[in-house]
């Protein structure tokens, strides 16, 4: 990965960001698979360039375009561009835009709104989670995974936590995994059998892809969900349809930027429920490294080579020295 140079944009030399836009004063920046896809180009969007990576970014509003209402300059909120956030200011459309309550850190909200996000739109709005239900999280260990291991067991589920090594499992024990698969050295679908009394899972979330989706599909209960969440492992798997027509399952999409868009509305009250959990302390991202933003390529290797575990943040020199101050 050659290296990566951040950019920035010379604040007084900006009028205005722009109708509809807001003028952001970044502090972090979460790094996220997304990225690494798109500076790969195998992302279903592909940013004309040149362009700075970036999906996730916290800080405070700089300056306010025309036709925004609803924000003031000042204000602490998250934002969810696409890409564009390794820099230490922003251009941003209203659209992608969430005030962050107090209470709630600016670094934890950087860390919240993709994985979260994601997580929290796939239980409730495609899944239909239910208490009592057993859910099965492939690479429970990632950020989007532990995500779905907590807030799984927030919605009153039994969460079943698959990761590749022990180490990374104690971690999904940590945030609440009931049961765990070390699937480097157990059989996937045997243990889930195991687990379930033969009954199997009732939902499935996988932002892995790769070999163990179908083995995860085949070991699911009658009328369970299976979550396509990305594809992490970087192999696409292709599922034998067949399994669902059997097993009267279904295979749902979960796209949150899709969701953004098509439905703003939905996504803005979606994700103040969100933060009203973080603020409320029911929720909390681990955070497992910290970069400063010159180290930016760093982060996008670690995620890569999925050495991740947890999430990985970049800090602007503003947010460094606002964390001086407090």
């Amino acid at each position: 990965m050659a290296p990566l140079r951040p950019w920035s944009l010379r604040i007084d030399a900006l009028s205005s960001p722009g109708r509809g836009r807001l003028l952001l004063t970044s502090m972090h920046a979460a790094s996220t698979s997304p990225d690494t896809l798109i500076i790969e180009n195998k992302y279903q969007f592909k940013p004309d360039l040149p362009f700075s990576p970036g999906g996730e970014v916290s800080g405070t509003v700089k300056s306010i375009g025309a036709g925004v209402s609803g924000l003031s300059e000042g204000d602490r909120v998250v934002a969810s561009p696409g890409w564009g956030g390794f820099a230490e200011v922003v251009i941003v459309p209203v659209e992608c835009v969430i005030r962050v309550p107090e209470g709630v850190p600016l670094v934890v909200a950087s860390a919240c709104g993709i994985a979260y996000g994601t997580t929290h739109y796939a239980l409730r709005d495609r899944a239909h989670i239910q208490p009592g239900e057993t859910l099965l999280v492939l690479g429970a260990s990632g950020g989007t995974g532990l995500s779905a291991v907590e807030i799984g067991k927030l919605m009153g589920a039994k969460v079943i936590a698959a990761e590749s090594s022990d180490d990374k499992l104690a971690l999904c024990r940590a945030h609440g995994a009931d049961e765990t698969i070390n699937y480097s050295r157990e059989d996937l679908r045997e243990q889930i059998r195991a687990l379930t009394n033969g009954r199997g899972v009732d939902i499935v979330y996988d932002p892995v892809g790769g070999p163990y989706s179908e083995i995860a599909l085949r070991g699911m209960a009658w009328k369970g969900r299976f979550l396509v969440i990305g594809f992490a492992a970087g192999e696409i798997p292709k599922l034998p349809l067949n399994l669902a027509l059997l097993k009267g399952c279904s295979i749902a999409g979960v796209f949150h930027g899709g969701f953004q868009r098509n439905e703003p509305h939905a996504y803005k009250v979606q994700m103040e429920e969100l933060f009203d959990l973080f603020a409320q302390g029911k929720l909390k991202p681990t955070i497992t490294a910290r970069y400063p933003l010159e180290r930016a390529a760093d982060a996008l290797r670690d995620v890569a080579d999925r050495r991740v575990t947890g999430k990985v943040v970049l800090v602007t020199e503003r947010g460094r020295s606002m964390a001086h101050k407090s």
